[in-house]
This record gives structure tokens, sequence and C-alpha cells, in this order.
């Protein structure tokens, strides 16, 4: 036993982040150890008789054979409660600010600090009285955590029924480790702290599933018209170095309609996380006026930390939003990238020995992208109340090659795929996805929000996804032969889609008018767009010139429109549908 009252194990083997101890035979799988003097946190990934392999989360220089292993009896847990919104963690949920303070730029080895801070205080309203009857997920009161968000303490799962209220907390101020109530169950009577902890490997209990039938706004035209994502949805950003994988998540961070954001860098290079972490608390949120960290959780495991800090960052942030999620809110999670995560599961699975399959990757990666992809979803939770989980995971596939392995199993398990084009962003067209390899199965789902919205919607996103794809079939002519060789129909058709792919896919987030459009403005554009071509078309079949039609001032005003026309402004809006109609009526009649 060791001087904390631990049984302790011996190392006999190490292999990067990978350590085999002896003494182990009652360990557990996945239970958390600290391994050496300098109590590097650690967890059991295999048990063979009396040897348990462990998987460090920390550099193990210098850790030698025989040093002890020190057990802890429990998962790799995080801690839930109060204070958790505007925190910066790393992989294994250490406040990184906090160890800034203690050790400087470097985390040193082995460094402990807990995840929220026990001091501090928290104004807490009951909302039941002693005597009530609750169930599991029944709100027994809030703390407003910050002006964005009310922290609502609930009843745990787990507890057995009837359940009722012996004694509650007064309204006033506590902190974490006080108690909040205390409920006589059918079990006994269980205490509820303002704290508790979760094993970030297991899924959250909800009351039930629900079908996906709200979009997750995110004031993006090209995803929210023409490729929608579900609130509780998956979708995957795949594109290879320098497409703008970052950008869109940052830009979907900002504007999307959830009420809680989960961003978690996972493996990504130290610059562009150094990026994140200095320019997210500087954002203003545009739903409250304030700072967006007062909604968002940040995770940092940057490329040259851990390897299996890497791999468990991806829990503990799904575990984050889960937690939010019970409360009933929409929980928007940020996962950039996985393709670094993959990586960190490619080199642990090597150093244990395990058998690859493709690309080196271990057999076991289709199970694991699942088991994340698939703790996503729109749910009722156990107290009644509607919330999601929508997960955004950007992959960067090497070379941009959409046939490697981890972006070929992601596509099994996400609905959404937004694929990032290098062309489109080497000529600054942001956000870069391309509108023929990219696809949404949240249509049918979505469509009765969106007609609500617009009854067009489903129309107009149909004709403007027929005319890109015939507008792809001219551009390869156009390559051989030239566009002089076509009709002015067929030219007419190259016309259109130059102004949707500049004044409606293209959008520039440095624009104080374009950088969010609403949903009935999206609509709105396009379809003046398609007025634009059907009157143009019905023209050129009488015997017009396409000359004319290009000479029209309305044809450089829907290109700019996207930046002159305020969302909010209706009548702008209509106007501009208004002005093409005239001016094609003006271009008839001196055709006559």
């Amino acid at each position: 036993m060791s001087a904390e009252g631990y049984q302790t194990g011996e190392i006999v083997l190490i292999s990067g982040p990978i350590v085999t101890a002896r003494n182990m035979r009652s360990a557990l799988m996945y239970e958390v150890v600290e391994v050496s003097g300098l109590r590097l946190v650690g967890e059991v990934v295999r048990v063979v008789e009396d040897l348990a392999t462990i998987q460090v989360y920390e550099n193990t220089s210098m850790v030698k054979p025989g040093d002890p292993v020190y057990r802890t009896g429990a998962p790799l847990s995080v801690t839930l409660g109060p204070g958790l919104i505007g925190s910066i963690y790393d992989g294994i949920q250490r406040p990184l600010p906090q160890i800034q303070e203690r050790s400087g730029a470097f985390i040193r080895r082995g460094e402990k600090t807990l995840p929220l801070d026990p001091q501090k205080g928290w104004h807490f309203v009951p909302a039941v009285k002693a005597g009530d009857m609750v169930s599991a997920g029944a709100v027994l009161g809030t703390i407003q955590e910050t002006p964005a968000v009310a922290h609502r303490v609930v009843v745990p799962s787990g507890l057995r029924a009837p359940i009722r209220v012996a004694e509650i907390a007064a309204e006033g101020d506590y902190t974490i480790r006080d108690q909040a109530a205390a409920l006589d169950t059918a079990g006994g009577r269980q205490r509820v702290m303002f704290t508790r902890s979760w094993p970030v490997r297991t899924a959250r209990p909800v009351g039930g599933r629900k079908p996906p039938d709200s979009p997750l706004i995110t004031g993006q035209r090209v995803i929210d018209t023409l490729f929608p994502l579900a609130k509780g949805g998956s979708a995957a950003i795949p594109g290879g170095f320098g497409t703008g994988k970052t950008m869109a998540q940052h830009a979907l961070a900002k504007w999307s309609d959830a009420d809680i954001i989960v961003y978690i860098g996972c493996g990504e290079r130290g610059n562009e996380m150094t990026d994140v972490l200095t320019d997210f608390p500087k954002l203003v949120d545009p739903r409250t006026g304030r700072p967006l960290m007062e909604r968002t959780i940040l995770i940092a495991n940057t490329s040259n930390m851990p390897v299996a800090a890497r791999e468990v960052s991806i829990y503990t942030g799904i575990t984050l939003a889960e937690y939010y999620r019970d409360m009933g809110y929409h929980v928007a999670v940020f996962a950039d990238s996985t393709s670094r995560w993959a990586e960190a599961l490619r080199e642990l699975a090597a150093r244990l020995e395990e058998i690859p399959a493709e690309e080196g990757f271990p057999a076991s990666l289709p199970t694991r992208l699942a088991q994340f992809y698939e703790r996503a979803g729109a749910v009722e939770t156990l107290g009644g109340r509607a919330a999601s989980i929508s997960i955004v995971g950007a992959v960067s596939p090497p070379g941009g090659d959409f046939t490697e392995p981890v972006t070929q199993h992601t596509r099994r398990f996400v609905r959404c795929f937004w694929a990032l084009d290098r062309d489109l962003a080497n000529a600054r067209h942001y956000p870069a996805i391309h509108w023929l390899t990219s696809y949404s199965q949240y249509l049918e789902d979505v469509r009765g929000w969106w007609n609500a919205v617009d009854p067009e919607w489903d129309r107009l996103r149909n004709e403007a996804m027929d005319l890109l794809q015939r507008e792809d079939r001219l551009q390869q002519i156009v390559k051989l032969v030239g566009p002089d060789v076509l009709p002015d129909s067929q030219r007419l058709v190259l016309d259109t889609c130059e102004i949707i792919k500049t004044g409606f896919l293209q959008q520039n987030s440095f624009d104080a008018v374009d950088m969010y459009c609403a949903p009935q403005k999206q609509v709105a554009l396009l379809r003046a767009m398609l007025r634009f071509y059907d009157r143009g078309k019905e023209l050129v079949s009488r015997g017009g010139a396409l000359a004319d039609i290009r000479a029209l001032a309305v044809f450089q005003e829907l290109v700019r429109a996207k930046g002159v026309v305020a969302s909010d402004d209706g009548a702008g809006l209509k106007a501009l549908l208004s002005r093409v109609d005239e001016q094609f009526d003006g271009l008839e009649r001196r055709l006559k």
C-alpha cells in the first residue's frame, strides 16, 4: 500500500507514453493511475494476469523501470459544476490559466490543479422545497453562472424512485463543496452537491431520442440554405492544409444559434491554438453583445502535447457538452481536428503492438469514430426538456485526399459533409465549401422549419443546385473550346451561376453586413438571383441578346446585395426583387 492508501504496482517496461507495470492483477480497465514519483496521470488500457498496460497523459522522460504506480480505483472522470463556462482546459481538464500562473508557459509534469475554483461563491436560488416529490433530471435550483447561462442543478440519474426532497439549500451564496440538497430515495438518503464527477468514456443518460427537426442556423449561406445541419446532428469539414477548416469552425462557433459552445483543439499546431485562445476571449457574442466566452468552453491540446492526452480530449469535451445538454441547452461541439486524434490512436496502437489496418490506423478506428459522433443527438432530457448536442468535426486528410481512412470512415457516421476545395481557397472564395462534393442528409428533417420561414425554400434550393450542376458540365466544354461557341441560353447559365457563387455562396467574415446572413435574407437573395435567370431565359428564348441582359444595372446589384442590404431590411430585400422585374420589363419594352 502507498502512503496515501493506494495499492501500488511497479513499472517494468516503458515505450513512450505506454508503460507496463506488474502487481496490477486487481486493476480495472480504464482505471486512472499515477505513475512514478512525479505522479503522472495515466489510464489502464490492458490487463494480462498481473501486468497492466497504462497510457500516460504526460511526458514519460526520466521515468524508469522500478518506479511505483499508484492506483485510484476510479475511471478517468471530469468535474462538473458551476465555473466550467469561460474556462480553458487541457485534454484532462486541467485549467491552463491557473497552470500558467503556477508553472509558466509550459506545463510541469505531474502538475495538479483543481478544474473548478473551490473558493468562489455562487448564488443559488432553489426551485423546490422540502417535501416535494421529484424525479431524475428535475431542476432543484439555479445558479447564474454567467450573464448568458443559468446553471441548473438537477437531480442526478440513477436514483431509485420515489424521490423526495428532504433538504434544500436556502437562497444564498455557496461554494462547489457545499451541499445543494438531500434526497430520500428508495435506496436511502442521497446528498446532492453543487459539483459531481462523471467518467468521460460513458455517455450520460437521457429520457429519449427525438428527431432532429430544426436546423442549427449558422448565418453561413452555403451551409444553411444548401447543406443544412440539424440541431442534434453531426457534420464533418474535410479539407487539405490551408483550405479554411479552422476559420470555418470559428465562424460557426461565433454565429451558430447554439446556447453553449464547446471548442476542442485536438492536436492542432501550437500557433493556431494560440490564436484561438487569444481571439476567443475578445470575440463579442452577437446574441448578447457581451464576450462570447460567457457561453464557451475551450479545450486546448496542441500537437506538441503528449499524444495520449490528445486521444482523451474529445471525450472530455463531449462529456462537458452532455452536462449542459442535460440542463436543457442546445450545445454545439467543434472538434479540430479528428484526424490528429486518429493519428494519436495510431501511435498508441503501434506502441501497444496492435495489428494495423488501413494506413497503419488501428482496426478499431471506425468504432472509435462512431462512439464520438453518436454522442450527438436531439434528446428529451431526464427532466423532460428538449435539448441537443450538435457535433462538427474537422478532418485533415493528407494532401486533401478524401479517400484516406479517417475521411471515409467519418462519412459513415455523419449525415452532413462540407467538403472544402483547395481551388476555391486559393481563389479566396470563403467558405471554401464546394457545392458539388458536399451534401446534407438533413434536408427532409428541416424542410418543415424552412417552409415555415419561406414556403419556396425547397424549390429555390433545388433550382440553384440544378443550375450549379449544369454550370459545371458547361465549364468542361468551355475549357476545351471557349465560351463563345455556346448559345446565349447556356452562357446565361454561366453568368447566373457566377452571380450565385460570388453573391451568395461566397461570404466575407470581415464585412459588418455580410459576416452573418439571416435565413430570411438567404431565401430573398436566392429568389432574386433565380428570378434574374428566369426572366433572362424567357427573354433569350424570344430573341433577346445576352449582352443587353449583362448591361442591366441589377446584374451587379445582385452580386453586391449581400454586403449592402442588412438581414433585417425586409423592404430592401423586396426592393431588390422588384428592381429585377422592373429592369427586365424596361428591357423588354425597348426591344419591342
